[in-house]
């Protein structure tokens, strides 16, 4: 998911540098949301992650 996340970064990077500004906007939203997601995910298996007894 974090691959995606900065998939979509460098797209709205390259979209913002070309001038397609709504393109851009939409891929650097996608971007958020997905990092978001990301680190929401990331904190759930450390706080439920499996431990060795």
């Amino acid at each position: 998911m974090l691959y995606w996340a900065l998939v979509f970064f460098i797209v709205a990077l390259v979209a913002g540098m070309l001038g397609f500004f709504g393109i851009a906007g939409a891929a650097a939203s996608i971007a958020k949301i997905l990092f978001v997601i990301f680190v929401i995910l990331f904190l759930v298996a450390l706080v439920t992650g499996r431990r060795k007894l």
